[in-house]
């Protein structure tokens, strides 16, 4: 038996509670090297506590559709921003902390170039490319201390289109 979850675009209104969506909606924040570049200035908020920022890249295989969702994890101590390294979509998975523990996931699905920012503590689901490469380049906190609880589900969720 599972508990089911459509998926739906990915929009920064819709993700607001849980992160930032990195993308370049809008006008450039100004033009660079020699008015060849368009800036999109300070897309995520990022925080790292008592860590460093450290970029990390992870080179995960495509998921199929549907999806068994078993599990979440979070990251008390810090931010963690996923960005695409190819312009496929990628599937994200998130939960409200009802509690200490995540509530209802929601899904969305990126369009290509967008990349997401998970707040400190947001409950998510793994990297979940949806085509190959799953290459991704990751910000996120390097320092001491346990910056990983995971939060296994009773019943699986079903996640599809």
């Amino acid at each position: 038996m599972s508990r089911e979850i459509v998926i739906r675009p990915l929009t920064a209104e819709a993700f607001a509670p849980f992160g930032d969506v990195i993308d370049t909606g809008g006008a450039p924040d100004k033009r660079i090297n020699q008015g060849l570049c368009g800036r999109y200035h300070d897309r995520a908020v990022l925080s790292f506590g008592d860590g460093r920022a450290g970029i990390s890249l992870f080179d995960a295989e495509p998921r199929g559709l549907p999806l068994r969702l078993e599990m979440v994890e979070r990251h008390p101590m810090g931010s963690q921003a996923f960005l695409p390294m190819s312009q496929d979509s990628f599937l994200v998975i998130v939960a409200p902390d009802e509690g200490g523990v995540p509530g209802r996931p929601l899904a969305f699905e990126t369009a290509p170039g967008q990349g997401v920012n998970y707040h400190a503590g947001t409950w998510h689901g793994v990297l979940t490319p949806l085509a190959a490469p799953g290459l991704f380049a990751v910000v996120d906190r390097i320092g001491p201390g346990d910056n990983l609880e995971e939060h296994w589900f009773d019943t699986p969720w079903k996640v599809q289109r």
